[in-house]
């Protein structure tokens, strides 16, 4: 089932919010796949490949260890620890993928939860997209983020494993809206800041810098001969 957190108005009816969005950036889809439709992903792209499966095990491995040896912690520990990876990375940058890669990104306190990402995309979409539900995933392999699920809820985005930064994907309750030919239902003034993706970096190979050598004149020059040179061997010679 999908989640979207709604908001209860005066009257008692639940509405969802009307408060739009600031702080957050908006990417056009690349070039590459504009009027081009993608068609839809088949189940084969979330099936995990063996590099995925390893990357889960050995998290849920880190997991499990940790709530092992977590009674054995003392409290002041704990503390530190937790407050070392808040300091380490106190925010979380997520970019919310839509079906025609769009994105959206905002950056959020890594202490927040995701309801607070629910909120922050909700907020985002056009009034008539605004009641349909969706829900937040991962992908491969496949994690679905719901609120409803208390195991993600009652969790931060550090503690979900999302912090220092993520890419989630959005998929509509509506069919129709997941279609990677149907554009992001994102308000009108969300969507007229979007701009183009920016290009990964890349390194640049500096030019190494050769001194040329001084140019030979074809003529060597007589070395000077040290004075007391010139005396010792005056000496030696006379004997």
């Amino acid at each position: 089932m999908c989640d979207t957190p709604q908001t209860s108005s005066s009257s008692g009816i639940v509405t969802p919010s009307m408060v739009e969005p600031a702080g957050f950036k908006v990417y056009k889809p690349p070039e590459s796949t504009r009027g081009y439709p993608l068609g839809e992903l088949p189940d084969s792209y979330f099936a995990p490949t063996a590099v995925d499966l390893k990357a889960a095990q050995n998290a849920l491995t880190g997991r499990t260890q940790a709530l092992v040896n977590a009674p054995l912690q003392l409290r002041a520990t704990r503390e530190a620890l937790e407050k070392a990876k808040r300091d380490r990375w106190p925010n979380t940058t997520i970019r919310i993928r839509f079906s025609d890669q769009t994105q959206l990104e905002k950056v959020f306190l890594s202490s927040d939860k995701i309801r607070s990402v629910y909120a922050f995309v909700r907020s985002s979409l056009r009034d008539d997209v605004k009641p349909i539900k969706f829900v937040l995933y991962q992908a491969p392999p496949k994690r679905d983020l719901k609120v409803s699920d208390p195991k993600v809820r009652d969790l931060t985005l550090a503690e979900l494993q999302l912090a220092p930064s993520s890419v989630l994907l959005l998929r509509f309750e509506d069919d129709a809206l997941n279609r990677s030919d149907v554009p992001a239902p994102l308000l009108s003034t969300v969507a007229a800041q979007a701009t183009e993706l920016p290009k990964p970096l890349t390194s640049t190979s500096e030019e190494t810098v050769v001194t040329p050598k001084p140019e030979s004149t074809g003529s060597s020059e007589k070395k000077k001969i040290p004075r007391w040179f010139k005396a010792g061997l005056k000496h030696i010679l006379e004997k």
